[in-house]
Parts: C-alpha cells; structure tokens; sequence
C-alpha cells in the first residue's frame, strides 16, 4: 500500500481511538457510572415511601424527626412542609415528590436532585461533545497536513509560470516521506532541468556570437586590407573564401543540432541499415585521413548488425565520433575501436590516446561548444559530440565517455536494433525536406557535410 495510504489510515484510526478514550476520561472523572445512578435512585423511591408511610401512620411530628434522623444518617436532600392551599396536594407525577393528606393538612415528600441531575445531563451530553471536539481538531490536523504541500506546489508553479526557474519546494516538506514529497523532488527535477535548458540556452547565444565573431572580424580585417591595398586582392579574395566556408561549416552545425533538438519529439524517418558495414566504410576513409598523423587505427569490428535508423543521423554520430579520435590523439598513436552486439543492442567503444579530459568534464564535452581545458586546438566549434548524443538518444540509444587506465578518452555508443520511439514509415520523406543526404550504392546515403568535433 502507499505510505500516504497507511498515513490516513492512521490519522482516521486515531480520532475513533481520541474519541473513546475521551469519553471514557470523562465518565471516569465524573464517577457517574450508570449503576451508581441507578442505586441512588432506589434509595430516593425508598426512602419517600418510608416517610410517607411514617406520615400516614404516625403523624407529622413523627414524619419531621424520621426526616431529620435520616438526613443525619444518609444526606439525599429530603424535605416534608405542610401547606392547607386547596389542590396543593394535586398528582405531580414526578418520582422524586410524593403528597400526602392527613388530618386535613396536605404534606409534600421530595428528595432534591441536586448534583446528580448536573452529572445526569452532563453524562448524555459529553460524548457529544468530546466526538465534536476531537473529530474537529483531527480534520483541521488532516486538511492541513494535505493542504500545505499544495500550496507550495501551487506556489512552485507559479514561480515557473513567472520564469524563476530556481524555485525549490522539497525541502518545503517537513520530513514527508510518501507520495507527495516524491511530487515536490519531481517538481524540483523539472525546475532543475528548465533551469539548464535556460542556462544552456543562454549560453548558446553568447558561443554562437563568440564564434561568429571571429570571422567576422577577419573579414572586416580582408576588407581594410582590400581597400588600403587593392593589388592583394587574389590572396584576400581566398581569405574570404576560406571564412565564408567556416562561417557555411559552423551554421550548417547549428541548424544541425537545432533541428535534432526541435524533432526530438517527432517520429523517425527510418530504414533497415546494417550499421556495423556502415562503420567499417567510415574507418577506411577515417584510416586514410590518419596516416598523415601517422596515426593507425585497429578495429575489432564484425559481424552484421541490421537495425531500423535514421541513415543520416546514425551517419553523423558515429562519423563524429571517429574523427574527434582522430582528430585529438596522440602522433604516432593507436586508436581503438571495438564492437559488441548482443540480440537487440549494438555497443560500439572508441578509445584514442590523446590528453582526454578531467573526470569533471565526462558529461559536459557533451553540450554544444564544450572543450575539454587541455585539448589541443585542432579547428572545430565543440558541437560534434553533442550532434552524435543527440542522434543516438533519438533512436533510444546512448552515448558517454569514460576515461581508460591507460589514459585518453573512450566514448561509448549504444544503439537499440529498433528505435524505442514511434516511427514513421519508411516510405515517408525527411519531415524537414532536408537534402544533405544522396543515394549510395553501399549505403543508401551519405551526407554533404561535414561534421565537426569534439572539444
């Protein structure tokens, strides 16, 4: 059962219990136990039939001194007065008096309620009063209980709905443990992540302009040059060339990365790949680029591996993966890459030798624009990885990086045979039109650009 469950169970078992117990505390302090009235009330009839048969017997006189012995003996409060008014001595019908005529005079017998009428009323109406006392405290206890939590939630959200986004309401819980409290640690997940995403947002804006900055400014620079001195202009005009297509290379990332992150939930466009074959033909291009670094890379990739992907997606990461390895290892190193399937999952770990990174940044090489501090500037805007997370996770998959005993940087794919996501048919077009893919006999694609890295 759910502990919020058990926690109203207590609560309703322990108003009945507070209501008995106050009940019975109150009879007690009372001592007005329903036999003890009842013996108090026989001795009263009694002890009226016996003065009104010493009344009628003996007289008056007599029926004074026995009301006087008897008051000195057992107080019940009994009285005789005579009275000679006509119809004094009419049937009251109460137990407690009796009327008597002798000798023409009219006697009155009573007994005086006294304390116990009080007790009497007091005994019917204090369970009343202690269910309505005790049920009152226990539902103001109860509402409560249930309704501060909401009003923090209901705080918390407002908070959201006016951007600030670093409301936190669990520790708001008073040491709850149930349901609720793992409510308000949700709420506190979410707030967190909208935080990040606004934080990542932000931060995106400032990398974007940074390195639109750069070439820009040289092209400024080229234009200065051109108009002071306009016989350079075959050597500026390649300038240009060459920061155009870094500014083509950087925003065709960007909108790479912004398009990834705006289907993330839409269906894929998927088709049978084998993905094994497909890595294979990246190593070969990936092995040539190397030598030039003198720079081998061994593979332990084999076997067949057909799964339902998104070919330019797949294509991405793991052509990201690779040349960052190539790209940030070592001259004169070994890269490593190495397969392993099982019926349903592709595990794919590529390992350089270059300088890595602190354990600090396993996770935040991963975000747009990330490099680890000591990597080596080799080109690139620091997007490649977040691409290939990017494009794996959209098939259910993974990516991460860990750091090998022997030094360098090994990161991790894992790709599902079929993405745990609702796809499209295969039949259907890129939703987004795209054209940066063209028919290959091995294949069935190959994208038209090129994927920039790591760090």
């Amino acid at each position: 059962m759910p502990r919020l469950f058990w926690k109203f169970f207590a609560t309703i078992w322990l108003t009945l219990a507070t209501t008995v117990a106050i009940i019975i505390l109150m009879i007690n302090i009372f001592e007005i136990p329903p036999p003890a009235r009842e013996q108090e009330h026989r001795e009263q009839t009694v002890i009226l039939n016996l003065t009104a048969n010493v009344l009628t017997r003996d007289g008056g006189d007599a029926a004074a001194r026995f009301v006087r012995v008897s008051e000195e003996t057992l107080p019940l409060g009994l009285t005789i007065s005579e009275t000679t008014a006509s119809g004094a001595c009419a049937d009251e019908g109460r137990a407690e008096v009796r009327s008597i005529v002798k000798d023409g005079i009219c006697y009155r017998i009573s007994v005086s309620k006294g304390a116990s009428a009080i007790l009497d009323y007091l005994a019917l109406l204090m369970p009343w009063i202690a269910i309505f006392v005790s049920s009152t405290i226990s539902a103001a206890a109860l509402a409560r209980y249930l309704i501060r939590p909401v009003v923090h939630l209901r705080d918390g959200l407002s908070a959201l709905a006016h951007g600030r986004f670093d409301v936190r309401i669990g520790d708001k819980m008073a040491g709850r443990r149930d349901e609720v409290t793992a409510l308000a640690h949700d709420f506190d997940s979410s707030a967190a992540r909208l935080k990040e995403l606004q934080d990542a947002q932000q931060r995106l804006f400032h990398d974007v302009s940074h390195e639109l900055r750069s070439p820009l400014s040289r092209l400024q620079a080229v234009v200065g040059v051109l108009r002071q001195s306009p016989a350079k202009l075959n050597a500026m005009l390649d300038r240009i060339d060459r920061e155009v297509e870094r500014l083509d290379a950087l925003v065709g990332e960007v909108l790479t990365l912004a398009r990834l992150t705006a289907r993330s939930g839409l269906p894929l466009t998927t088709q049978t790949l084998d993905v094994v074959e497909l890595l294979n033909e990246i190593l070969g291009d990936a092995a040539f680029e190397a030598q030039a670094r003198d720079v081998s890379i061994t593979t332990s990739v084999d076997g067949v591996f057909l799964a339902d992907v998104e070919g330019e997606l797949i294509y991405r990461a793991l052509e990201n993966v690779v040349r960052n390895a190539v790209k940030y290892t070592a001259e004169h190193s070994r890269i490593s890459v190495i397969c392993e399937t099982t019926a349903d999952l592709l595990k794919i770990r590529v390992t350089d030798q270059g300088p890595g990174v602190i354990r600090d940044e396993l996770e935040r090489i991963f975000q747009p624009f990330s490099r680890g501090k000591d990597a080596v500037p080799r080109g690139g805007y620091g997007l490649g990885l977040a691409i290939a997370r990017q494009a794996v996770e959209r098939h259910g998959g993974r990516v991460y990086a860990s750091l090998p005993d022997g030094g360098g940087l090994a990161i991790t794919l894992e790709l599902p045979r079929k993405p745990t996501a609702h796809r499209a048919s295969d039949d259907h077009l890129n939703p987004n039109g795209d054209p940066g893919w063209r028919q290959m006999p091995a294949f069935g694609f190959y994208p038209t650009l090129h994927c920039l890295y790591r760090h």
